[in-house]
This record gives C-alpha cells, structure tokens and sequence, in this order.
C-alpha cells in the first residue's frame, strides 16, 4: 500500500496535539509575551488587523474584604463551611466515608450528607431543585458549569475488567502483540481503574452503546437545565462517557506517529531546535528525502499531490498546519488509524482489522459529539470538553477542535481544555491558537493545571515511557502563566480568543488581572472567564464577580447516594488543601466574628 494513496486520506492528524510549525507570514506579533505596558508598545506592522483598546480603569479586588467576599452567604452557611473544611482534616472520616455510611445507616447517613459535605458542593438532586442556588450566585455576579456528577460506585477488580473490555479490540484479542502499537496507548490491567490517584475529577467506564446514549441523553438535559437557568451558562461534558474507550487510545496512537514522522522530515532538514511556531518543511528537500522515497514517494507530481494549491505558499514551503489539513472525507474511519512505517516503506493500518461493530462504535461516538454541540447551540449554551489522560489526550484535543471548527465561526461555542502540568502544555495552546487565526473561528480555552498527575507519573514509570508531567508545583505554575499569557496576547490583538482561567489559586488571579489591566482589558468584553468549584474559594469567586468579571462555578448536582463518589473526592481534595493552607478557614472565621460582634447574628443575604 503506498504512502501517496493515504496521505490525502489521512492527516489532518495532530493539529491538537503538535509539537513543531511555523509562525504565518501575516502573523504579526511575538511569540514571546513582550513585557513592555500597553503605551510602550511599538507600533504594529502593516497588514495587521489594527484593534484599538478601549482605555478602561484599572480594577483591583481585595480578596481579604470578607464583607464581599461572603455577603451572599448566611451565618448558617459560614458556620457549614467552617465544619465540613474542619471535617476534611480528620483522615478517618474522609477515607473510611462507605463504613460511616453502614454504621449510621442510608437514611440518617444522608440526612448527615445535606447538612454537611453535599449541602457544601452539591448544588441539589435535579434540575429544578438547583435553580435557587443557581439564580442566588448570579444575584451576586457567578455564573454556572453545570456538571450532572452521578457516577457508577464500582469496586477496583469491576473498574479493570470494564477497562480492559472496552480497550482492546478484537484483533488484539485474537492476535496479542501482533499489531504496531505503542505500550503507552494500549490498556494495561494495573492501571484500568482510572480512578486511581485522582480527586478532583469524575471517571467513566464503558459499558455498551445503550449506557452511551444514556450518558448522552443526560449531557443534554444539562445543558437544557443550563440554558433555562442562566443566559451565559456552561456545561462540561467528558469524552470517555460518549463512547468506546478503545477509538480514543487508536486515534492517539495515530497523531502521536504520524507527528513524529513530521518531525522526523524536520530533523533530515536540521530545523528540529528551531520555535514551535517558526519550523517548517521546505518541498523541494521532501522531493529528495530518503524518507519519502522509502515510502513510495520521491517524484515532483507525488510531492505536489500532497497538497492542494491552495495549500501551497509562494515560498515553497508547508507546517504542520498544512500537513494536518489534508484528510479528505472518508467512509470508514479505520482508514483513518494508518500509520507510516520506515522500516517496509509503507503505510499501514494500527490494527490488523476492524470489525463492523468496531467501526459503528467509533461514528457514534462523533455522533453524539455532533448531538451535543448542536443542543448547545440552541440553547445558547457554552461546551466545556473535559480534559483526560494523555493516552486519551491527543485524540479528544483533535476532536474537540474539529467541533471548533465548525460550530465557533459566530461566537465561542466549544471549549477545549488545556492541563498545563503537561510538558507539552504551551505547544499545544500555541499550535491551536494559530490554527484558529488562520480559518478565522473563535478560540476557546480553558486552563488547567491538571487532576491525573500521580497517576500518570505511575503509569509511565511502571509501563517505561517518558514522564509527561512537569518536574514539579513551581514548573507548572510557570507553564500555566506562560499558555494564559499567550491567549491573553492573541485576545488582545484579535478579540477572537476567549480564556477560561480555571483555577483556586489566588496568585494566578492576580497575575490575570495584573494582565488585563495592562491590555486596558475590560471585563465586560467577556473574553476573559474565571471559574471555581462550588463551595470552594468563595474569597476568589465572589469578589471577582461582584467587580464585574465574569466567573463561574462548577456546579454538580445529582440524587445523595449517587454522588458519594464526587463528594469523597472533594473531601479527599479538600483534606490536603486544609492541611496546607488555614487561609480560607480563617476568612471564614474574620467574616463570622465581624458579624457576631457587629450585631449581624441573623445574618440574611438579601438580593
């Protein structure tokens, strides 16, 4: 099978997950965040879009002012708060949460859960008992994510074997080893339990398309719940409910080689060191490539049929942002899973076959993808895509910009999110902000630091693959400055990027606002979100909103007994969050005090 056949079939791979291109001639701005204020900046160069900043007052937020910090909670509400963060602390509790719930028996159990952890992070059991919360956060300047969080409560040994059901594929079955795969995209039973080292996100195991459906029909009644509360809401939706995990790991495995084969070309051509936005392949060196004579190619016709007039530009050369927009519609998706390999010369398939089942399991999954985003449209709701683990990463990065592609050319309707304790965090970001500039949609983002890290550190120390994590708390923090900073410069100059700076950590939002004071960025422009979980930080989130920024908080909901999961999560969270930091216990403590003393016993909120 030759490589000039598949090329046009098969490579719009990795713009989601890349790691070399270069910048576009009509790019008119630094890579480098300049540090210069919004008045030293140089002119812009001719044949930029010139966007002329509205002055704005500089707005600073006191985030020790408990007054606003806590003004839409009653005393009840603080004294809540103050007990269940007190409660994190104590191990026992949080660790053995099954036994206590057996020893007090269901009814009195969760009768102790609304007075406690799930009156704290749950904002009720469906969609109408939440509307109070909802609409008394939005009184003082918060919106909503909604976040329907029922999760199944399966034991470690039920975990690994619905893992290991849905991740490998009936030719691996038939033929162990007898395939191309990577050990880091194929399943491995010591790690099929997902939920292993992670606290602050939710899991889901594959059980058939009918329980898809079921998790998509619930995707949807979110976001109808999300629309029908709030004008400017959003729902977060995670990939792994919508579908086999197996397609995930196969489409990963895919873009991951076929960039590494980009920067292979890049290496015979010695521009591999040069900046993310800056490397690019020079075709008449492909016409003589060792590499692409190997693969059946070497003539200037096949070269040229690589890419389409309009892909070629005067300069004689391409990036990967070309090379990963020349997949062509194509009937079955497993065309899609080919890989080159430079030892035969071809190209060939990741797997041996693919069953029928295999191949419609894997377009349902874009089905209900497609589904999803259309009733945010109509809704008038924005789609937060989840991140996961990097083995699934790349391939829901590309999918999640694919429905960027088509559904944010008006406004930004998709979200993808970005974990920046991933090495690879600011090539990533950069790679799809430049893809969104060029066609012109609406880029939206939003940042993470990242909730799999000892996982992930785990899994590839144990399997034998590199590390993708950052070497430590500090080396994020840079990595997550330097994304926010890069989307920050594009919304400066295009207007067109939108940033969700999802996060609990203080100095990060003040580094944001420093930011957009300096742009002269106001937040009534709505291009700059902030977002926190329900029942944490209310020092951050409040006095943001009540400022006039928007912000929003991660709102699950869900019946008592089928949360316990999440709620276990947030406990555990919470526990080393308390451990390490007295900070908002003790605002908490000030705020109560002011009152007492001030004659405020029956505090109400009034909005």
């Amino acid at each position: 099978m030759s490589y000039t056949k598949f090329v046009p079939a098969l490579v719009r791979a990795n713009s989601g997950n890349i790691g070399k291109l270069r910048i576009s001639p009509v790019r008119c701005r630094s890579t480098v965040v300049s540090a210069k204020s919004q008045e030293e900046k140089e002119p812009q160069m001719d044949g930029c879009a010139l966007v002329e900043a509205v002055p704005v007052d500089k707005i600073r937020i006191d985030f020790d002012n408990t007054q606003e910090a806590y003004r839409s909670k009653g005393n009840i509400e603080l004294l809540r708060s103050l007990l269940v963060f007190k409660l994190c602390t104590i191990d026992v509790l949080v660790e053995k949460n099954k036994e206590v719930s057996k020893l007090l028996g269901q009814w009195m159990f969760e009768k102790m859960m609304k007075m406690t952890f799930y009156g704290q992070f749950v904002a009720g059991e469906d969609h109408n008992s939440i509307k109070p919360l909802i609409q008394k956060n939005q009184a003082f300047g918060v919106g909503a994510v909604l976040d329907y969080s029922v999760e199944e409560d399966l034991t470690q040994e039920e975990a690994e074997k619905k893992e290991m059901d849905s991740c490998v594929s009936e030719a691996e079955k038939e033929s162990p080893g007898d395939d191309h795969r990577e050990k880091k995209y194929k399943a491995h039973r010591q790690f099929g339990d997902r939920r292993g080292g992670v606290i602050s996100a939710r899991t889901y195991f594959y059980a058939d398309e009918a329980k898809c459906d079921n998790q998509m029909e619930t995707f949807i009644n979110c976001i109808r719940a999300s629309g029908g509360a709030s004008t400017d809401g959003f729902s977060a939706i995670k990939m792994t409910a919508l579908g086999r995990p197996q397609f995930l790991l196969q489409f990963s495995e895919v873009l991951v080689k076929w960039r590494r084969f980009f920067n292979f070309l890049a290496a015979q051509q010695g521009i591999s060191e040069m900046m993310v936005l800056e490397q690019k392949l020079e075709l008449e060196k492909l016409k003589v490539s060792s590499a692409c004579r190997k693969m059946g190619v070497g003539a200037k016709d096949d070269i040229e049929n690589w890419f389409t007039g309009e892909k070629l530009g005067s300069s004689g050369t391409i990036d990967l942002l070309d090379w990963n927009s020349l997949i062509n519609d194509t009937t079955k998706i497993s065309n899609l899973l080919m890989v080159p390999n430079l030892e035969t010369g071809q190209l060939e398939p990741l797997l041996n076959k693919f069953t029928a089942e295999e191949e419609r399991q894997m377009k349902r999954m874009l089905q209900r993808m497609d589904i999803l985003a259309k009733h945010a449209m109509d809704n008038g709701v924005r789609l937060m895509v989840d991140a996961e683990q990097t083995y699934f990463q790349p391939a829901i990065s590309r999918l999640t910009l694919e429905m960027q592609r088509k559904f944010n050319r008006e406004k930004p309707v998709i979200f993808n999110t970005y974990q920046c304790y991933l090495k690879e965090a600011y090539d990533n970001v950069t790679v799809d902000v430049e893809l969104s500039r060029r066609e012109g949609w609406y880029f939206g983002a939003k940042l993470v630091r990242g909730a799999y890290m000892y996982q992930e550190r785990a899994r590839a120390q144990e399997i034998g693959y590199e590390d993708p994590i950052n070497p430590d708390y500090e080396a994020t923090n840079r990595m997550y400055h330097r994304c926010l900073d890069y989307v920050l410069e594009e919304i400066e100059h295009s207007r067109k990027a939108n940033v969700m700076v999802a996060t609990h950590n203080e100095d990060t939002v003040k580094f944001t606002l420093e930011k957009m004071n300096e742009m002269g960025l106001s937040p009534t422009e709505n291009k700059v979100y902030f977002g926190q979980l329900l029942g944490m930080c209310d020092q951050i989130s409040f006095p943001l909103g009540q400022a006039g920024f928007p912000v929003y908080k991660y709102v699950p909901y869900g019946p008592v007994n089928e949360v316990i999961p999440y709620l276990s999560r947030r406990a555990q969270e919470n526990r080393g969050f308390m451990k390490g930091s007295q900070r908002e216990r003790s605002l908490l403590w000030k705020e109560l005090k002011r009152r007492l003393l001030g004659g405020q016993i029956l505090y109400k909120p009034v909005y």
